[in-house]
């Protein structure tokens, strides 16, 4: 209802001081409303599901699908036949885009337009607002970050149509480098290199305990050399990974692709939740050259899986990326990124990613203790969210170390991956040898846990004691059957 609607009430029905503080109300709600529409900037402080619920339902009331006179006589009418769909969409039905720009304006849907633009907006304000201050342009995918990324990369090969190689640095996540394969261009797997950290006594894998996987820079400069910058479509480098692999070394490889005229796209899968990562891609960007990088709303928004979005510098590759969009495209990831986004607020995104940074603390003190106690080590790796802990006292048994991560299933543990080293995997007809670690010649059996976004510390204390739960099972099997063999003639069958 407007001022002229409520002008209108006769005074019968209420009295005309209470109608008058419910007006001011009212009023309040529409001012908040009209000046999120013309600053199009992420609120400071959360809105409430009731005011979040009151902007959505306007919105789409602007789509002819909610229109009292509509008469529809087309094939696509956003017409719902479940209510309960209906209502789960909020009266949303026509979707995003059009068959020429993901961001082109529909003329049935004025609301579901002006929802995902905005939506856009505040995502881009909310990134430069977390670290990314350079940032120009981002828009919300409905596809999940490896359908993303091989869209920007489609969009990226349309401007180097004679390119096809891909030098990618190798994370053992399949999304990414399928991504290469699905954009029908050739990957390039530069190995990650295995750095000392430290000096330590040397045993048989203590040189493997003590290095951390990074980015093989010279072999980088050795593949442009070889293939030639004009026959590399992009490289493709990461930020957030499992550990003990660290982040690439976004910054460098920036550099090297501003002095070579080669595209760059960063695979920031979960990074946005980082205040490092996301230095480090706005460092990279004013030293050097990255023309998108890609993130999931999944994991840094904790929306339902499904959509990425696609961030830049400048305009040109996000922009090619929303016109290579085939079709109309779901509005459902932008709308879900909206109600977040306005739930939360700055001040309610900043104070999750504190909260992650003190998890962070708790679970690598944590683990470090129960390493301690159990004759493993954490391996060194600057990486902000995953922490490794060796198995080494498993090694050898591959069995055993698949049994820890079953074991942790089966007690409500997800998330938590135990590498055994001596796995082998073929994607596409490339084959990694010793896939989970991220490295050809690691050869120490680890398992990784993640402190991330919206983790809380009861998450961290349950996690800990199952998995010391675990360790002390698995330790006394492995005494019941050293002392089986050992005198098996006395039929030690317990211990």
């Amino acid at each position: 209802m407007n001022d002229t609607t409520l002008k209108s009430i006769a005074k019968s029905l209420v009295p005309e001081n209470y109608l008058a503080i419910a007006n001011d109300a009212r009023a309040e709600r529409d001012k908040a409303i009209k000046l999120l529409l013309e600053k199009r900037k992420l609120p400071v402080s959360g809105w409430s599901e009731t005011m979040i619920e009151y902007f959505v339902s306007e919105l789409a009331l602007l789509d002819s699908n909610n229109f009292p006179s509509r008469c529809g006589v087309g094939e696509r009418e956003g017409r719902v036949i479940c209510d309960l769909v209906r209502r789960r969409h909020y009266n949303f039905a026509h979707g995003i885009g059009r068959s020429g720009n993901l961001t082109d304006a529909q003329p049935k849907a004025a609301g579901s337009t002006i929802m995902a633009n905005l939506t856009n907006s505040l995502v881009c304000d909310w990134i430069k607002s977390i670290g990314v201050p350079n940032c120009s342009k981002a828009i919300v995918i409905p596809l999940a970050t490896g359908m993303t990324m091989m869209l920007v990369l489609r969009a990226i090969h349309s401007k180097r149509p004679t390119a096809r190689y891909v030098l990618w640095s190798r994370v053992d996540q399949q999304s990414c480098f399928k991504a290469i394969a699905a954009a029908g261009l050739t990957p390039i797997v530069i190995d990650s290199l295995l750095v000392r950290e430290c000096s330590v006594t040397e045993s048989s894998h203590a040189q493997d305990v003590d290095s951390t996987c990074c980015t093989d820079l010279p072999q980088f400069v050795l593949k442009i050399k070889e293939l030639g910058a004009d026959q590399i479509c992009c490289i493709v480098s990461t930020t957030s990974c499992f550990a003990p692999r660290s982040s690439d070394d976004i910054i460098e490889l920036a550099k090297l692709c501003q002095v070579h005229d080669i595209p760059h796209i960063v695979n920031n899968a979960y990074g946005l939740q980082s205040s490092y990562f996301a230095h480090q891609l706005n460092q990279g960007a004013r030293v050097g050259r990255i023309d998108a990088f890609v993130q999931s709303t999944d994991k840094n928004l904790l929306v339902p899986v499904g959509g990425a979005i696609v961030a830049g510098f400048t305009t040109d590759t996000v922009d090619a990326v929303a016109q290579l969009y085939p079709g109309r495209a779901s509005g459902t990831q932008s709308l879900d990124v909206l109600m977040t986004l306005l739930s939360l607020g700055k001040n309610g995104y900043d104070n999750l990613m504190k909260e992650r940074k003190i998890a962070h603390g708790m679970l690598l003190e944590g683990l470090t203790n129960l390493a301690q106690s159990h004759g493993e080590r954490i391996l060194p790796c600057r990486n902000p969210i995953s922490i490794a802990m060796s198995l080494v006292s498993f090694e050898g048994n591959s069995n055993r170390l698949e049994i820890i991560g079953s074991m942790l299933l089966k007690r409500g543990v997800s998330g938590c991956r135990v590498v055994t080293t001596v796995d082998t995997k073929t994607i596409d007809g490339n084959t990694f040898l010793r896939w989970g670690s991220h490295n050809s010649a690691a050869c120490v059996p680890y398992l990784t846990a993640s402190a991330a976004l919206g983790i809380n510390p009861q998450d961290i204390t349950n996690f800990l004691t199952k998995l010391d739960e675990v360790f002390l099972f698995c330790f006394h099997n492995i005494l019941m059957t050293r002392a089986t063999i050992i005198v098996p003639r006395y039929r030690l069958l317990k211990f």
